[in-house]
């Protein structure tokens, strides 16, 4: 990790291209209501996972290390993110 701007950088980016995703999956998607609540629910999850994580960035907790603490924030990172990624699919 270079520093914390370059983090919150990387997850606002890739919180945003999951945005484009699920707006555009609801768009285009088959079934217009279901998918549409779907979606609704999905956008706000992937603002709540970026809000959290980058107040996480910012305050981090005390008693580990930087670099324990910021392995562990990437690791949970990544699985929310892919736990979005199946729900955008599905839509």
């Amino acid at each position: 990790m270079a520093n914390k701007r370059t983090l919150k950088r990387a997850i606002n980016g890739i919180c945003e291209d999951l945005f484009i995703e699920c707006v555009a999956a609801s768009l285009y998607g088959n079934e217009k209501n279901k998918s549409q609540d779907n979606a609704d629910s999905l956008l706000c999850t992937i603002l709540k996972i970026q809000k959290n994580f980058i107040s996480r960035v910012s305050h981090p907790e005390p008693g580990l290390s930087n670099k324990e603490y910021f392995k562990d924030l990437r690791e949970k990172f990544a699985a929310q993110i892919s736990e979005v990624t199946d729900m955008i699919d599905n839509l």
